[in-house]
């Protein structure tokens, strides 16, 4: 009998993708999801296949730059058999037609993820030969229930895997603003991106193997992942700026999603992308994640300490005008982070859950790190040993903060001290919708319960080694020597009330709101300052001063309006939009010093969009982009951009030139899209007043008929 010859090779690509859920990176690649079989048709040119005389065998090789081996799972050599082994790489065949069979190949669950080389080896008639199968990716696969990443919910696989449209959300706790992004994990060239952040992270890798066996603990990968984002390294995909200076970059909020930056890095040989904020870093991590498979979403968190001396006590630092003044802590207004669903064998965890990654660097006393995995249940709990910087964490979500005021020389005088100001309404885009989902809950417990200050104890042993032994006495004993001794016996309540949700053009109008809980008259002289503020706490400009003189009589409430002109605060305000209003007394005969703010964020003005009909696969379609200019002067250097994945291949940008004011802009925009789907038309106006104004709508792109 003669040996058999091979004639040509059907990868069936765009049946495995589909049945993989990877189809929406294209059906020219071969992209599969370990845990899961995928079959290849192999026909023969000049006869049938013989068992009797016929063998074929195959060997997987992965692994960048290194030589793969079978020791540290990098290669794997195994036969063509009649059935599946799923605890192993296996394969098996069936007859499909005459001189054809269908072959069916499975890679097991601990397959590392990336790019792997199928050779095919086939013996017949004592002749051997090879054949290349060529490259085949694996991804981690969240539909195996024997996958770490497996998520059992069909509605959350589809949001934190498939979804490449998301929501930030911005501003401040009490005015909470929201914008789109684009993940775009299933964009050309993506994927192969992801995996270059991989390569060239595994040095990261903390047992600091650069070999690939690694890539197949989800644990490992996001560790690497984490500290490529923004690292002190020169490959990290992006940087932050120094002092709030953009001049040598891109400011953070103009991006509107991931695959630009991706690119960016990727095309300037792996150099940083400048710049990035807690936002943007966060978003490119749940991008890389939901490409390689680990289920992912974006949280945000409002107040959030950052550089702080000591890991649960915020100093802010004031001057008797009430202007925030910089000091070695801050405390962001937001902070976004990652978290992405895994189960932990480290931590014996059966079942997967939520881990949080914040990929944006804090500083120490020993250098920045960039926190996670960390357990999102073990900081619920103040079970801070059991993994990686569960410290760090717990202290952004559970830090009180003290006010100084500082009187020159060095010297300072304590003005409160707020037990929870941080960790406040975390919040993460909804499954199936553009709604917010408040997840507080995943990480406290309600506040003032028993098990909420049974996790402060146990977190506050681990963090401070010297009450490792001691009872919740000593640490509630230390807790109250931060207070103030005169703030209790002060006698006066006050808060700042916002009487409108002020957007730009229109003036801030607040009602102080003040208290007297005694019998006895008050008689008080408040300075009230007015400054803009970052959202990671850097003070920027005061602009607004007064000074005003508060009588009240026993147990008298008083309502004071506040009136801050667009015309004083619109100059100064910054890409963020947040301002912090301030009133301080000056020092009574008892020389205690009242104090209370309020961070009010600025609307920006919406643009809007309208399609202008069904959107179809391949199709012009058209959408009306309109933008009002809300102030009494005119907008220079106004220019439209849009973007969208699966909608425009690159970004479209409308120079407007000078839009009048009170003038509204309208103009009709071309797009064909490339990708079924639902996808995100996004809008960016920006002008030499505004920074960025944005908007979005979302469209159903279906075949055309």
């Amino acid at each position: 009998m003669e040996a058999i010859t091979l004639g040509d090779i059907d990868l069936n690509c765009p049946y495995n993708c589909k049945n993989h859920n990877t189809h929406f990176f294209g059906t020219d690649k071969q992209i599969v999801r370990r845990g899961q079989a995928f079959n290849f048709y192999v026909n023969f040119q000049n006869r049938e296949w013989d068992n009797s005389t016929d063998t074929i065998s195959f060997t997987v090789e992965t692994g960048k730059g290194l030589r793969p081996c079978e020791s540290n799972g990098t290669k794997c050599s195994f036969s063509l058999g009649t059935c599946i082994d799923q605890s192993c790489w296996s394969a098996c065949y069936k007859p499909h037609q005459k001189k054809c069979m269908n072959i069916t190949l499975f890679p097991p669950t601990n397959a590392c993820i990336g790019r792997h080389i199928l050779n095919m080896h086939v013996t017949s008639c004592h002749h051997t030969y090879d054949r290349c199968l060529g490259d085949f990716y694996i991804l981690f696969n969240p539909w195996c229930a024997d996958d770490p990443v497996y998520m059992y919910n069909q509605a959350q696989r589809e949001e934190y895997v498939l979804n490449e449209q998301g929501m930030l959300y911005q501003g401040v706790h009490k005015h909470i603003t929201s914008r789109p992004w684009n993940f775009g994990q299933f964009e050309d060239s993506i994927l192969d991106i992801c995996l270059k952040v991989l390569d060239m992270g595994a040095n990261y890798h903390h047992e600091s193997d650069c070999e690939s066996s690694w890539r197949n603990d989800p644990v490992q990968v996001s560790v690497v992942v984490n500290h490529m984002i923004s690292s002190d390294g020169s490959n990290s995909i992006m940087k932050l700026p120094q002092n709030n200076d953009y001049l040598q970059g891109t400011k953070p909020q103009s991006w509107n999603g991931s695959v630009p930056i991706l690119q960016q890095w990727y095309k300037g040989r792996c150099r940083p992308v400048r710049y990035g904020d807690s936002a943007s870093l966060a978003s490119v991590m749940c991008t890389v994640m939901r490409c390689l498979g680990i289920p992912s979403r974006v949280v945000t968190n409002f107040y959030s300490p950052h550089h702080a001396e000591n890991p649960l006590v915020v100093n802010e630092l004031f001057d008797c005008t009430g202007k925030t003044l910089r000091g070695k802590d801050s405390l962001w207004s937001y902070h976004c982070w990652n978290e992405s669903w895994m189960s932990r064998k480290d931590l014996n965890q059966h079942c997967g859950d939520w881990q949080c990654l914040d990929p944006t660097p804090l500083e120490t006393g020993t250098g920045s790190i960039c926190c996670g995995p960390t357990w999102v249940r073990s900081i619920k709990d103040g079970d801070l040993d059991l993994d990686y910087d569960g410290h760090h964490i717990f202290s952004r979500l559970n830090a009180g903060c003290v006010g100084w005021l500082s009187q020159g020389s060095g010297s300072k005088t304590k003005l409160y001290y707020d037990t929870w100001p941080c960790g406040q309404y975390i919040s993460t885009k909804s499954v199936g919708n553009d709604l917010r989902e408040d997840i507080t809950r995943t990480y406290k417990y309600e506040l003032g319960s028993l098990k909420d200050k049974e996790a402060f104890y146990r977190a506050y042993r681990k963090i401070h080694s010297g009450y490792s032994d001691a009872p919740n006495s000593d640490i509630d004993r230390e807790l109250t020597s931060l207070r103030s001794p005169f703030l209790s016996d002060a006698g006066i309540a006050m808060r700042l009330k916002m009487a409108n949700c002020p957007e730009y053009g229109q003036d801030i109008c607040l009602q102080w709101v003040l208290e007297n809980l005694r019998k006895e008259p008050k008689n008080l002289n408040f300075n009230l300052c007015a400054q803009v503020m970052t959202c990671n706490g850097y003070p920027l400009d005061q602009f607004w001063k007064d000074n005003m003189n508060v009588i009240l009589g026993p147990r008298e409430v008083k309502t004071i309006p506040l009136h801050i002109p667009y015309d004083q605060y619109g100059p100064h305000l910054s890409d963020y939009s947040i301002i912090r209003v301030v009133a301080i007394s000056e020092p009574g005969c008892a020389g205690e010093v009242l104090m209370g703010n309020r961070d009010i964020a600025i609307n920006k003005p919406p643009v809007d969009i309208k399609l202008l009909g069904q959107p179809r696969l391949h199709a012009p379609c058209s959408a009306e982009i309109s933008f009002c200019n809300p102030l009494q002067e005119d907008l220079r250097n106004c220019v439209l951009s849009l973007e969208g994945v699966g909608l425009f291949k690159e970004p479209a940008t409308i120079d407007l030139g000078k839009l009048a004011a009170n003038h509204q802009a309208r103009t009709i925009v071309e797009f064909t899209p490339y990708r079924e789907g639902c996808h995100t038309l996004l809008a960016n106006f920006r002008c030499h007043k505004f920074g960025y104004c944005k908007g979005y709508v979302n469209a159903n792109v279906e075949t055309s008929v």
